[in-house]
């Protein structure tokens, strides 16, 4: 397996095995479908899913994790003053690094989220 590491954009690493055409949809779907439904479609794929496919299973922990601390962020950021004023920036991250994790998973690829609490392991 290689591995591959960015600090800013996160990191990827290639499965142990060659993902099906399906196993590379949902893995995408994991995290596409956030921007328009948080985190339950990434929820529902990784309840479905957990014992078939580890890259399905990989990819659907990640995008949960990911929701997860950006809930939790924006929580914070919204207990604030200043912090309602930078609710647009997180925004922009999270669609920047939900379009990484999208190419990523497309390419066959795990990926790993920058800054990310794992929370499901």
């Amino acid at each position: 397996m290689t591995n591959s590491s960015n600090p800013i954009l996160g990191s990827e690493q290639m499965p142990a095995s060659t993902p099906t055409s399906d196993e590379r949809t949902l893995a995408i779907l994991c995290h596409i479908l956030t921007l328009f439904f948080w985190l339950f479609p990434p929820l529902i794929i990784y309840l479905v899913k957990k014992n078939e496919s580890e890259f399905v299973t990989a990819h659907a922990k990640e995008s949960l994790n990911f929701q997860i601390t950006i809930g939790i962020i924006g929580i914070v950021l919204f207990l604030t003053i200043i912090g309602i004023l930078l609710l647009w920036v997180l925004g922009i991250v999270a669609l920047v690094f939900v379009i990484v994790a999208t190419v990523k998973a497309s390419e066959n690829k795990l990926y790993r989220y920058p800054m990310t609490i794992r929370l499901i392991k």
